[in-house]
């Protein structure tokens, strides 16, 4: 039977989102099947090549950088998990670079004397990766270590991170970021969505065609950070020029960094919408990594990234052609089918503005609000309005309850001292100390 043009199209679009979504994980799981399954026979062959012996510790100078702007309910929390991490003081710096803030997160700062930590204040706004590149330049650190303000580290964190960058070939590392809900808030299937986001993120480490990575959570060699192209998406767009310079990108699940969830709808709208205006920066701006040429990762730039990148038009051309075949009975089943899918997510929506959980509804509401949000990061692309700075997240915490929970608490820890001085930009005040009564008053 000899198929209409709008029954071919439609077929196309929606095999295309099924490929997406199913389809290509289920070609990963098979390729890195094949891929151990011979690692497995040239064991057998050889005896060699299996287990590799440990290699001592490695352990580089790392700095950690973190660009800020307007982020005080969270900086304090911020500086005081990073001074905590477990890693050896004489090869650890923290860098917070001040990205011309509004509220207090200046004077917060101003207050800690913290040997490894350096604050660098900018007077004019100058976007996140911008700020990171200049903090990059003040350090000798072999490693930088690349995460956002309102992001924890695990402990060991760090330490799993570099361990990977005693292979010369390894250019960046991306570690785990987990998506938590704030307090009281509906996380609706953004979890879900993240997990399987890691998934893919593991099996395409496995085949060694790893692309970007998590923002909040990268390290990358100090010498193969020179951004090239100014992004919004810096955690993409870093990974990958890296990794067309011919270095592998890794992906480490037990390096991880945990984040909320933004509390309300309207916050993480926002937050999608400029990420899908960077997707789409970053899609136009290597146009080249879609060469056949470049085998893998072309096949997964082109899989994961791509076909995500442009599902709302194949959904929304999809939609339309069973809209104008409806008199064939196939095609009337099949658009009230997506009609349905539609209405359930619409009915999420309604729950979540009433302050209700979306339950059952989480999964269509979710695929909903991240493909709307394509659709209108694309046009805010094409417009011009993204520009490569903007306002944090809306946190759930307030900055009094946070900055004075925070002070209560004895030591930030070991690596403040009274006696330590704080390199900074920022004005201090000699008679603060974190942890003492006096600068609980004075705050």
């Amino acid at each position: 039977m000899k198929l209409s043009g709008l029954e071919i199209t439609f077929w196309t679009c929606i095999c295309a989102v099924a490929y997406n979504y199913v389809g290509y994980p289920l070609v990963l799981f098979a390729l890195s099947v094949l891929s151990q399954a011979k690692s497995d026979f040239h064991f057998l062959l050889r005896r060699a090549g299996r287990r590799q012996s440990r290699p001592p510790e490695y352990v580089p100078r790392v700095a950690v950088l973190i660009s800020v702007y307007n982020e005080e309910p969270v900086i304090l929390a911020k500086v005081k998990n990073t001074l905590e991490l477990d890693y050896p003081e004489a090869q650890f710096e923290v860098f917070v670079g001040l990205d011309a803030p509004t509220d207090s997160t200046a004077e917060i700062l101003s207050r800690l004397r913290c040997g490894p930590l350096r604050v660098v204040h900018f007077p004019e706004r100058q976007g996140k990766l911008k700020v990171l590149s200049s903090l990059a330049e003040q350090t000798q650190a072999e490693i930088l270590v690349l995460t956002d303000a309102n992001t924890t580290l695990e402990r060991n964190c760090i330490r799993n991170l570099v361990r990977h960058f005693a292979n010369p070939l390894v250019g960046a590392v991306s570690g785990e970021e987990t998506r938590i809900p704030a307090p009281g808030t509906d996380p609706a299937a953004e979890s879900l969505y993240w997990k399987y986001e890691s998934a893919l993120k593991f099996l395409e480490n496995r085949l060694n065609c790893t692309l970007g990575g998590n923002g909040s959570v990268l390290a990358v060699r100090r010498e193969l950070f020179r951004p090239k192209k100014q992004s919004i998406i810096e955690d993409f767009q870093i990974p990958l020029e890296i990794r067309l310079k011919g270095y592998r990108v890794v992906y480490d699940p037990e390096a991880i960094a945990i984040e909320e969830i933004a509390p309300t709808t309207h916050a993480q709208s926002a937050r999608r919408v400029r990420i899908a205006a960077g997707d789409y920066q970053t899609l136009f701006a290597n146009l080249g990594c879609l060469d056949p040429r470049k085998g893998l990762l072309a096949f997964c730039f082109f899989s994961h990234k791509v076909l995500r990148w442009i599902t709302p038009w194949l959904l929304l051309t999809g939609f339309a052609c069973s809209a104008l075949m409806m008199q064939q009975r196939g095609f009337a089943i099949l658009f009230a089918a997506q009609s349905a899918f539609y209405l359930s997510a619409y009915l999420g929506y309604r729950r979540k503005k009433q302050g209700k959980p979306a339950s059952v509804l989480s999964a269509p509401l979710y695929f909903c609000m991240m493909n709307a949000a394509l659709l209108l990061g694309f046009f805010r692309y094409l417009n011009g309005h993204q520009k490569l700075t903007w306002n944090p997240t809306l946190r759930g915490a307030q900055p009094d309850t946070t900055l004075h929970s925070m002070l209560r608490k004895p030591a930030m820890s070991s690596r403040v001292s009274p006696n330590h001085s704080f390199g900074s930009t920022v004005a201090q005040d000699s008679n603060l100390h974190p942890s003492s009564p006096e600068n609980l008053r004075a705050l």
